[in-house]
């Protein structure tokens, strides 16, 4: 049976990252869709009902999963609610704004028994499968430096007001895209030992953070995260180095553009992957070479969310690991305003 599914809002998110996905996978059905103003998704994906609020989705028995994909002060009091009318919740990262809220949610999906999870695509992306996969075959020995980043050119403030609002939920780049790099880190390598972080306002007129560099160590590595919006020159989005070798990839996966600006339509078989030219090269022992991109597909995730709530399956995101990313995040900012190296 479908897991009939409601999204908590149907803008960007909605759009690329979680609609196109439920709808396109055998094992869900899209339900149904908040929006206060358009109707967007009645003409985008007929059949699927419109809703005027959060609280008559919840009220709509048929649900069982909800993704919360509101903005992230939002997502504390939503998850709960939703967890409170017995729905199981995906929520996107970040997860929630403090460890205390994080405990509080967990534990009340876990006493309910409910699937509580972040979205964290990334772990799908073709370039970090491809970095995966590379230090799992000891191809690069021990690595002792792992170098990982999100580089945007994108001077201009965000036209929608609360991007730029400073608050409780700490709208800016290391919430919004150093939470996938620290996610990233942790599944490689699990918690560092300490942290050292700075955070800047680089843009014209910038009230949150648009430059993050955050330093994660390790026992005889260094971990080292790093995103900005002023950057027009393209950095390498990996370079990791080891005791025998070296990987260096430019470029970031292409899901997102093609979801977005092509209007692809997702697979649950292999529907995205790189050209050759657009290849990481391998620099080892063995030689120098363009080392072939695993292929990508955030349909991986959705094909997890299914094996959780009909098969009984472990969630490949973990709570622990949900709770470890808040920590990480709260460190960069403990880090950032007293100058300190955090130790966990």
């Amino acid at each position: 049976m479908p897991i009939k599914t409601g999204i908590a809002a149907y803008g960007l998110s909605g759009q690329v990252f979680h609609a196109p996905f439920i709808s396109a996978h055998p094992g869900f059905e899209l339900t149904a869709a908040v929006e206060r103003h358009n109707k967007r998704i009645e003409t985008d994906y007929p059949g699927v009902r419109s809703v005027e609020s959060f609280e008559e989705m919840l009220r709509m028995d048929e649900i069982e999963l909800i993704v919360v994909n509101t903005p992230d002060a939002t997502h504390f009091d939503m998850c709960r609610r939703a967890l409170e009318a017995g729905k199981h919740v995906i929520v996107e990262k970040p997860f929630v704004a403090a460890t205390s809220e994080a405990e509080t949610l967990i534990e009340m999906a876990e006493k309910r028994g409910l699937l509580l999870t972040v979205y964290q695509n990334r772990r799908w992306d073709n370039d970090f499968l491809t970095v995966r996969k590379i230090i799992d075959s000891g191809e690069l020995g021990r690595v002792v430096e792992f170098q990982s980043s999100f580089q945007r050119f994108r001077p201009a403030l965000a036209q929608s007001a609360w991007k730029e609002e400073p608050g409780p939920s700490r709208v800016g780049i290391t919430r919004n895209l150093v939470s996938h790099l620290c996610d990233q880190a942790i599944v490689l390598f699990g918690m560092p030992q300490k942290l050292w972080a700075t955070l800047g306002h680089l843009r014209d007129g910038s009230r949150i953070d648009d430059y993050s560099l955050a330093v994660l160590l390790y026992p005889q590595l260094k971990v080292v995260l790093r995103a900005s919006m002023l950057v027009r020159e393209e950095a390498p989005r990996f370079a990791v180095h080891g005791t025998k070798g070296s990987y260096v990839k430019f470029g970031t996966d292409p899901q997102e553009h093609l979801l977005r600006y092509e209007k692809a339509t997702p697979s649950c078989s292999v529907w995205c992957t790189e050209q050759e030219s657009e290849w990481g090269i391998l620099n080892t022992e063995s030689g120098r070479a363009p080392y072939p991109s695993v292929a990508g597909n955030y349909m991986r995730f959705y094909d997890n969310i299914y094996d959780v709530i009909r098969k009984g399956k472990p969630a490949e995101i973990t709570h622990t690991e949900m709770m470890d990313d808040i920590r990480i995040l709260d460190a960069i900012f403990e880090s950032d305003r007293t100058g300190m190296t955090i130790s966990f």
